[in-house]
């Protein structure tokens, strides 16, 4: 269901007083990710809450409605030389299968930006949403030395529409950077590791410091060995110059120097721009039938990279964070990868001080996306104190594991 604006409100309340279950969503573009929902469920789409609400260039902050899609909200920005410092959610490379801003701080979801720009949830300071009964509430403010009220801007970030419906969202800007450019290099897991151990105890600030295994870099036309693409931006050119040096006579490795354009361009060929169209349903039947997000504690990211559960995956990861994403390699069957294979990995995951997520799985896989978070009694209290009935997104509450059996 896409109500209008106005009926929005009055929808949601008839859906509380019918006690139906029903799934905050964005444009719909990714609602396979994640559980499986519990029982019929109604999907109530912000796709038509569009638009900028509020733009302050001069205090860079900007309101928007959540069903905005990202790619709008930067180009609303960027005729003011700002931007919103995060990716495009997975997928989302060439801008076809575009996601709303309010569908992506509800999956919490954080590129490599994070980097230097922290995560999606850093960027909120102001935070409108629908609670299950139709009930509105508002965090934070619409300036940065104006946040009040409750923390609802972290606690929604990541909560996949199980709390709340969230309607409006203001966000930090940032300058767009004058200029950007970028270091490639290509070589063995451990010399890449020696680097990356440098540059995150050195004085250079990079914008992002993205991993990615030999199989993601054939996949994006490259030589089939792992990649550290380190991305640099200054408002100096001489500064800019001289982080480039800086890197290139760090390392033996042979150093590859890009443009924006060109590092946009691999970007968003791993990020599997290619791989989802704008249709919802295109997007499900062209996206790989695994996509997984993985987390590990930075230091052992190196023995993740390693690691032979691995083999047949693309993966890219962040060195700074260690968070990223897996799915098949293009060249691999997508059948390749089993259950069995992916529970390994999330052990493996576990072992390495972190976790595993499954967004993306196969009919029949039934693998729970998440398991249970040692917090996961204040979890579900917090759940009961913002939906009691029980109404929102069944079966995809983070941090609480679904029986394999209800899938």
């Amino acid at each position: 269901m896409r109500p209008e604006p106005s009926e929005l409100q009055e929808l949601v309340r008839d859906l509380h007083r019918q006690g139906s279950a029903w799934l905050p969503a964005g444009l719909g573009s990714r609602l396979d990710w994640g559980p499986p929902l519990m029982g019929p469920c109604t999907v109530l789409s912000c796709a038509a809450l569009k638009g900028v609400r509020d733009f302050n260039p001069g205090d860079f902050t900007i309101t928007v409605a959540a069903g905005t899609p990202l790619v709008e909200v930067q180009e609303a920005l960027g005729h003011h030389g700002q931007w919103l410092s995060v990716d495009a959610p997975w997928g989302d490379g060439d801008g076809t299968a575009a996601g709303s801003i309010g569908g992506l701080v509800a999956r919490g979801l954080a590129g490599g930006y994070r980097q230097r720009y922290l995560g999606v949830r850093d960027q909120l300071i102001g935070l409108e949403v629908m609670r299950a009964d139709g009930v509105t509430a508002r965090a934070g403010g619409k300036v940065v030395k104006n946040v009040a009220g409750y923390d609802l801007m972290r606690l929604f970030s990541g909560s996949w529409g199980s709390l709340g419906l969230i309607t409006e969202l203001t966000l930090r800007t940032l300058p767009q950077p004058p200029l950007r450019r970028s270091v490639c290099f290509q070589g063995e897991t451990g010399d890449l590791a020696l680097l990356s151990r440098w540059l995150l105890n050195s004085s250079l600030s990079p914008e992002r410091i993205d991993w990615w295994n030999g199989r993601l870099a054939g996949s994006a036309g490259l030589a089939p060995q792992p990649l550290l693409l380190i991305g640099l931006a200054s408002v100096d050119a001489a500064t800019l110059e001289e982080q480039v040096r800086c890197l290139q006579e760090r390392s033996t490795l042979p150093a590859r120097v890009l443009d924006a354009t060109t590092t946009g361009a691999w970007l968003a060929r791993a990020r599997g721009g290619t791989a989802a169209a704008a249709a919802p349903t295109d997007a499900a039947a062209t996206a790989p039938a695994w996509l997984l997000r993985l987390g590990v504690s930075p230091d052992r990211l190196e023995t993740l990279m390693q690691a032979p559960a691995l083999a047949g995956l693309a993966v890219d990861m962040a060195a700074g964070s260690g968070l990223g994403l897996a799915w098949p390699a293009p060249a691999e069957p997508q059948a390749a990868l089993t259950s069995g294979q992916v529970s390994t990995l999330r052990s493996l995951c576990a072992e390495l001080g972190g976790h595993l997520t499954v967004l993306r799985q196969p009919p029949g896989a039934s693998l729970p996306a998440w398991l249970d978070a040692p917090s996961r009694p204040l979890i579900e209290a917090i759940k009961r104190r913002f939906d009691p009935a029980g109404q929102l997104a069944p079966g995809r509450l983070p941090g609480v594991a679904q029986s394999v059996s209800t899938l």
